[in-house]
């Protein structure tokens, strides 16, 4: 197995968690409310309090799902992981520059998985540091880093000794 040279770990941004809080939060009134004044429960009442309950469900999974961004750098690839479903693996070989960026609302349109307007392909949790990587064949994908100095120059240092 190949030696990991850089590690990170990018937590969902304040604003993502905070909207996801505030929302679950709402949802939990509502169901409190629907318990409270609709006792005992008629038809209609079950119904919302199921859809309810589900949709917050399913939103604490969205958060549990999308809680930060898994960074991983060895001399012979770049492993980025978001979430249960979304892996990118990245050769050195495959690459032609690693760039700073500012993942932004106007290029991106939100934060989490996204395309870009330029087609570009991103991992996001927070608009702000981000690194871009320019392949030689495909998307160019852009993902949120604390520390996006760091991983370019690792990375520009290891695709000239690639080249």
């Amino acid at each position: 197995m190949e030696r990991i040279t850089y590690h990170e770990w990018v937590p969902t941004g304040t604003f993502v968690k905070v909207t996801i809080w505030t929302v679950a939060s709402l949802i939990v009134f509502l169901l409190l409310i629907l318990t409270v004044f609709l006792h005992p429960l008629n038809t209609e009442g079950l119904i919302g309090f199921g859809a309810s309950t589900l949709t917050l469900i399913f939103i604490l999974i969205l958060l549990l799902n999308f809680r930060g961004i898994k960074i991983q750098l060895s001399s012979e690839e770049l492993m980025v992981d978001y979430g249960f479903f979304n892996h990118k693996r990245i050769s050195m070989d495959d690459v032609v520059s690693c760039n700073l960026v500012k993942a932004s609302f106007r290029r991106f349109g939100g934060v989490g998985v996204r395309y870009g307007l330029d087609g570009s392909w991103a991992y996001t949790t927070s608009f702000g540091n981000a690194v871009e990587i320019v392949p030689k064949k495909g998307r160019t994908f852009v993902f949120s880093s604390n520390n996006p100095e760091k991983i370019c120059q690792l990375m520009n240092t290891k695709i000239q000794a690639h080249a």
